[in-house]
């Protein structure tokens, strides 16, 4: 059993605040249900290639596979390009 306060998106939170990092700021990459509360708590949420359905949903941006470096993918797109 857990505290229903308990969460990905509750720690995201909680890390933001004491970094003073600002909720749009945040980039959180998931592809699993229990990635969706950081999923839709950031200021932009990137969904792995095949997520669940409620993550690819709620997600902002899609980026490519684990095996394809998706996440390297996503920091190219949604950071290193817009610098």
């Amino acid at each position: 059993m857990l505290d229903p306060c308990v969460s990905k998106g509750n720690a995201v939170r909680q890390i933001g605040e004491k970094l003073s990092i600002k909720q749009e700021e945040v980039i959180c990459i998931g592809d699993g249900e229990n990635d969706l509360s950081m999923i839709e708590y950031a200021g932009c949420g990137v969904a792995m290639a095949n997520p669940e359905s409620v993550v690819k949903e709620a997600a902002q941006f899609h980026t490519l596979s684990n095996n394809e470096h998706g996440v390297a993918y996503a920091i190219e797109k949604l950071i290193v390009e817009k610098e």
